[in-house]
């Protein structure tokens, strides 16, 4: 199975705070898409070891190798519940 970016809201550049459409001119969420679509300048990569929500935490996969700027496949966001 192929997966790829979405081309909706949350992913294009004329999105801005309070997610409302500057192109449209209407307030949207992720489930919007159309033909306007403009993919937004730069989306960051910033997974890795201090990104992490595991980072020098008892449940990290590698706590003796884990450091800055290294990612290993138990990564996991910092806003994860």
């Amino acid at each position: 199975m192929a997966i790829r970016l979405a081309h909706n809201c949350s992913n294009c550049d004329q999105l801005k705070d309070g997610n409302f459409c500057t192109k449209h001119s209407v307030h949207v969420n992720t489930h919007y898409t159309c033909y306007s679509f403009e993919m937004k300048a730069s989306i960051k990569d910033e997974r890795n070891c201090v990104t992490c929500s595991r980072y020098e935490k008892s449940d990290c996969a590698n706590p003796e190798k884990s450091a800055p700027g290294m990612l290993c496949a138990s990564w996991a966001p910092q806003a994860q519940a």
